[in-house]
């Protein structure tokens, strides 16, 4: 049996079921983009994912983290104790936008909030080689040297989402697709996504899945 063969047969039905989806989005994207990209990315947040190393210790490897801090109490700490985790794992790392701590503890890239689409050219030039990812709500614009510099954008809401979006309206699989078909790079999708409603993103064009709640679900404790 391969390692990855095992893996898969010690995770929960749930955490099967969403990776496998992962996994067949992932596939089903053909390669745009400079590097590989993770299938599965898990976005955390300080007061629903207070000890985010916990549920990045059993994320499959091949998937990725963005640590996103908020300004948190600790968390240069934090960042330094996924970096050792992730390390492990054969994980990737990015750090929600912070390019200092992302230099700092030595992370995979980083992923900028929506509002700082129209800095992605000048945060490439600061990150030669890393990942580089926005957040994107459906009805925003892209430019294209935003676009150019970008890896991949995480689209949001998909589904019902709690944190700090509930009030943007959902974009339905059809959303989601539209947005992937319009956007000529790979679109994650986000929002009230878990291992009952993945498989609705079939067919939408989507590179891969990331979530808090669904994740924390499917490999928390």
């Amino acid at each position: 049996m391969s390692g990855a063969d095992h893996e898969l047969e010690a995770m929960s039905d749930e955490g099967r079921r969403l990776w496998t989806t992962a996994l067949d989005l992932a596939r089903s994207r053909p390669p745009v983009t400079r590097r590989a990209l993770p299938p599965l990315l898990f976005i955390t947040d300080p007061v629903r994912t207070p000890e985010p190393w916990i549920t990045a210790a059993r994320l499959p490897s091949g998937s990725g983290v963005i640590y996103r801090h908020f300004g948190a109490a600790g968390a240069v700490e934090t960042a330094r104790r996924l970096r050792e985790t992730t390390d492990r794992r054969s994980v990737l790392l990015l750090i929600g936008n912070d390019e200092e701590m992302a230099a700092c503890v030595g992370a995979d890239g980083v992923h900028l909030p929506q509002a700082r689409l129209t800095e992605a050219r000048a945060v490439r030039r600061r990150l030669p080689g890393g990942l580089l990812t926005a957040a994107f709500h459906a009805g925003v614009m892209v430019g294209d040297e935003a676009i150019r510099a970008l890896d991949a954008v995480v689209a949001s809401p998909v589904f019902t989402a709690g944190g700090r979006s509930p009030k943007r309206p959902e974009l339905d699989p059809g959303g989601l697709a539209a947005v992937a078909a319009t956007l000529p790079l790979p679109v994650y999708a986000l929002g009230g996504i878990n291992a009952d409603n993945a498989s609705r993103l079939s067919g939408t064009g989507a590179c891969g899945i990331a979530a808090v709640d669904g994740i924390v679900s499917a490999f928390g404790d």
